[in-house]
């Protein structure tokens, strides 16, 4: 399985968990940014076979950020994180380009189960 994951979310403590979860099952986490406008430019430096965007963040949300990505690489994997009751906000992303969503708060074998599908 392909590696270098890029892990962005405003919560540290979210970084930490979700980080966690893919370093346990053996998959390597290369980045973290606290907002969407800090992914966009983590991506292009590090480009990660995979993204994990939260939505709700300051300065630029995930959604915007999917945008971004997309256009410097149609191909960018991202999988969006989102808390219960933003299903709106989830098919937005998805529309925007987002391969699949994960809900806050996630189980692991749920984000290992994403993560496997979106890297395939």
């Amino acid at each position: 399985m392909a590696s270098g994951i890029l892990i962005v979310d405003d919560a540290a403590f979210m970084r930490m968990m979700i980080k966690d979860v893919l370093t346990k099952n053996g998959l390597e986490v290369i980045g973290e940014a606290e907002n969407g406008l800090k992914a966009v430019e983590k991506y292009k430096e590090l480009e990660p076979h995979l993204t994990i965007m939260d939505i709700t963040m300051p300065e630029m949300d995930g959604i915007q950020a999917v945008k971004e990505i997309k256009k410097l690489d149609a191909n960018a994997k991202i999988i969006m994180c989102s808390a219960m009751g933003q299903q709106a906000m989830v098919i937005e992303a998805i529309q925007a380009g987002a391969k699949d969503f994960i809900v806050k708060p996630f189980q692991a074998d749920r984000v290992i189960e994403a993560v496997k599908k979106a890297i395939g």
